[in-house]
């Protein structure tokens, strides 16, 4: 007996070392399964793509192949789409994180109670009146006319402008002059046509709010989508004309009506797509929008107006601020879960099963960054590949590889001064708080909390300073909001737009 309880010893230490290292075996195993899947995926993607034309052929030296390489990336050398979900739709087929949706629900009907609560109690009825949802979305006729007027205009002249100049590039003994006149024309369009002309509409017409995110929205998108349109056409012409090819290839125009439907902001003549369209997954997804704007209607009026009207007509002071942050941290909070969810999630998957369009990482798991460099490229996917694209490896085929801490500088100036941009126009005035914290403390963090932060304190450091990041911007845009309401000018001149009303506004109280 004695002798089987010795033999049961060592069996159980080894069981004990076993279970030690399992952790580490499984997580190692893990990450060269997920290496040997993207891998596999990659290159058979790449297959798919470059099926129909050899990249290089067979006779091509090393030293051709080598200069090649040094030139600008072909389509082929870009974002390649492949077929597969959005990471959310996974998530929730497991129930642990369904119930954290269900959460969210709970937490909207508990708002919608309060509000009719609230309004009961005060008024002896209930007000089921929806006055600031009217209110932002008013003048809808102007905004459609508007918008139908840009996509017309970026379906005809972005495609006839780069047939005409492709069709005779060829014939052409001038073929600098060309080009130059015709990217004149181009950018002529861009800058006056899509750039001057929805900005001058939201302004002239005085557009509420949300009127205005939506044509000042879809105008930089355009901008963005008929800019890939070019930028991956032009090299493929002249490398046909180069080639001495016979034909030129010219998308055709449903292929580019596609494009400026399809949630994608890279052009390719054709993307991976779905055998079907289900139309419930539809219909749910717009229902999800539906529901998130309401949710965000009532966070305005149980969270953000009843503190800042009043705010806003005290003497500026320290305390004031700090608590005006702290008390918008969750509304703000709340608002980027939402702007998430409805947008980059819902409205993008929805018009994605319209269109069949395959490729559904819109975003990645931006929520388990322990850096900003990596919250940069996974929060929205969509945009940050067309930044990586034409605006960073442009900026470095352009200057050369040693300037990439200029282009990183550059790429950001750039989101910053359009994100401003953006509230600028949809608020009526110029309050740069975004565009600082983007310049300021986003240069600043992607530098500090970069790639090599892998701990999860980089993760709780990274969310705390999102959400500092979000009740700073609640805060200070909406005293601004109000101070401008409280504090009208009579005649304002364009430097009465640049100048905060909320550092002076209690003086005229």
């Amino acid at each position: 007996m004695r002798k089987c309880r010795g033999d049961l010893r060592p069996r159980g230490h080894f069981k004990t070392q076993a279970m030690q290292l399992k952790p580490a075996f499984m997580k190692e195993v893990d990450s060269h399964f997920t290496e040997f899947v993207n891998s596999l995926v990659a290159k058979s993607a790449l297959l798919d793509s470059s099926s129909s034309a050899s990249l290089f052929p067979a006779s091509c030296s090393e030293k051709e192949l080598h200069k090649a390489k040094t030139l600008r990336a072909p389509p082929e050398h870009g974002k390649i789409f492949t077929a597969r979900r959005s990471l959310l739709d996974e998530l929730f087929e497991v129930s642990h994180i369904r119930t954290i949706y269900h959460m969210f629900i709970a937490l909207l009907i508990v708002f919608i109670l309060s509000t009719l609560l609230v309004d009961f109690i005060d008024e002896g009825r209930l007000v089921l009146g929806f006055d600031l949802l009217v209110f932002v979305f008013g003048k809808f006729p102007v905004v459609f006319c508007t918008w139908l007027c840009m996509f017309c205009a970026t379906v005809t002249v972005p495609y006839n402008l780069f047939v005409w100049w492709a069709q005779g590039y060829y014939s052409s003994s001038h073929r600098v002059i060309r080009s130059l006149f015709y990217g004149m024309l181009f950018t002529l369009f861009q800058t006056a046509g899509l750039g001057f002309g929805p900005t001058y509409i939201a302004v002239s017409y005085a557009l509420p709010p949300a009127s205005r995110f939506i044509v000042i929205l879809e105008q930089v998108r355009l901008v963005m989508k008929a800019h890939s349109f070019i930028r991956e056409n032009v090299p493929r012409v002249l490398a046909s004309v180069k080639d001495k090819s016979s034909t030129v290839p010219i998308p055709r125009i449903s292929q580019y009506l596609y494009f400026l439907f399809a949630p994608t902001l890279i052009y390719r003549d054709n993307y991976p797509r779905n055998p079907m369209i289900r139309w419930g997954y539809v219909a749910t997804k717009f229902a999800q929008v539906l529901g998130s704007l309401f949710y965000a209607y009532y966070i305005f009026v149980r969270l953000c107006i009843p503190q800042f009207p009043n705010g806003s007509q005290e003497t500026f002071n320290l305390r004031g601020l700090v608590l005006c942050i702290f008390n918008s941290i969750l509304p703000g909070v709340l608002i980027l879960f939402l702007v998430f969810f409805a947008f980059l999630h819902c409205w993008l998957n929805a018009f994605a099963e319209m269109l069949r369009f395959a490729d559904r990482m819109f975003y990645k798991d931006w929520w388990n960054s322990t850096s900003y460099a990596n919250y940069y490229r996974t929060w929205n996917v969509v945009v940050h590949d067309w930044l990586y694209y034409y605006a960073y490896r442009d900026f470095l085929w352009f200057f050369g590889k040693k300037f990439k801490a200029a282009a990183m500088l550059s790429v950001f100036t750039v989101s910053a001064a359009v994100h401003e941009y953006v509230l600028s126009i949809c608020f009526g005035y110029c309050y740069p708080v975004l565009f600082c914290l983007f310049t300021c403390f986003g240069m600043v963090f992607n530098f500090i909390l970069n790639d090599r932060r892998k701990g999860p304190i980089w993760n709780v450091i990274m969310w705390t300073s999102l959400f500092l990041g979000q009740g700073v911007i609640i805060c200070l845009y909406s005293q601004e909001w109000y101070a401008r309401q409280y504090c009208p000018m009579e005649n304002p001149t364009f430097l009465d737009y640049l100048k905060p009303r909320s550092w002076s506004c209690h003086m005229k109280m």
